[in-house]
């Protein structure tokens, strides 16, 4: 749906976009990600045509950026970080004005504009100033805007900024309903919100990408193994003792007691070993109770940090 190749962003002597490589497939959601001042906007602008190329192609659903600039932009939504809103338009005003920008027939316009209204839940402030509404509400406006013209394609970034906890879980089911639709290129600071929508996350410093692949497959990379928590009912040494000897087991880490007579441990296993079953059939064989067995991965700030970090360092 979406391919990038040696896209390149020069301003002077600043390089802003470093020869990017990289591919959205139809229907998925992508996390795009990286410190202030890492490229993200101006690559998700140069994708969406509002700022050319100093290198590099952009292909869309196999039509290039330059060559088919028109079609191009008729299958790409953009919510901007800041959304390009008319404050003394009524909402209803405004969607209007801009179904008349993308060419939206006469015919069509009504019913997409009440259906699109209708999905992003602002159908009851249609007739209200857009000066006068909520943060949340106009980020709402703003996407709408973004769906107007049925396109395959989402951009949004930063599409929570600003918003309070409320509002956020609102938009990031917004997202999820949305993805099933549309392709959706997604570029966050809260990292959670990634976590919670993306299937994918592309990750990229100073321009250049340090990281692609599902914050799952990451966490893997990172850790170099598997990590499971285990809450377990006995004595600490016991429990650890046991657990040494299960193979596959590569190393036990007590985190402590959080509940009386159990103790909390993370069990590192070696990479792709599914060790679950060996740990219940030791533990219940000694008698000892597991009470919770869950995965623990690496967040993706533990991600995103580890990556940058590493990215700094090797420069």
């Amino acid at each position: 749906m979406i391919q990038i190749k040696d896209l390149t962003k020069r301003y002077g002597q600043h390089l802003a976009v470093d020869h990017l490589n990289f591919s959205v497939d139809k229907g998925e959601i992508l996390g795009f990600l990286g410190p202030n001042g890492a490229g993200k906007s101006t690559t998700m602008n140069i994708i969406t045509g509002y700022l050319s190329a100093t290198e590099g192609s952009v292909t869309i659903d196999g039509l290039d950026l330059i060559d088919h600039p028109m079609e191009v932009k008729r299958k790409i939504g953009y919510l901007p970080e800041f959304p390009p809103l008319y404050p003394e338009m009524t909402v209803s005003e405004y969607l209007n004005f801009v179904a008349e920008i993308k060419k939206v027939t006469p015919a069509e316009k009504k019913e997409s504009l009440e259906k699109i209204m209708d999905l992003v839940k602002i159908g009851d402030v249609r007739g209200r100033l857009i000066k006068n509404l909520s943060k949340g509400y106009k980020q709402r406006v703003g996407l709408a805007q973004a769906l107007v013209g049925n396109p395959t394609i989402l951009i949004l970034d930063e599409p929570t900024v600003g918003l309070d906890p409320r509002q956020i879980m609102e938009m990031r089911t917004l997202i999820k309903e949305l993805g099933k639709e549309h392709t959706v290129v997604l570029s966050s600071h809260i990292l959670p919100e990634v976590s919670a929508v993306c299937e994918r996350v592309i990750i990229i410093n100073k321009g250049k990408i340090v990281a692609s692949d599902s914050p799952e497959n990451l966490s893997k990379r990172l850790t170099g193994g598997s990590h499971l928590l285990l809450r377990v009912a006995g004595p600490e040494t016991e429990v650890v003792s046991k657990l040494t000897k299960v193979a596959g087991v590569s190393s036990v880490r007590v985190k402590g007691e959080r509940e009386p007579g159990t103790v909390d441990v993370v069990v590192e296993a070696d990479a792709e070993e599914d060790i679950r079953r060996s740990l219940f059939f030791a533990l219940s064989e000694a008698q000892l109770p597991i009470l919770l067995m869950k995965a623990e991965d690496l967040t993706l700030e533990e991600i995103f940090l580890q990556l940058i970090t590493e990215e700094e360092v090797a420069s």
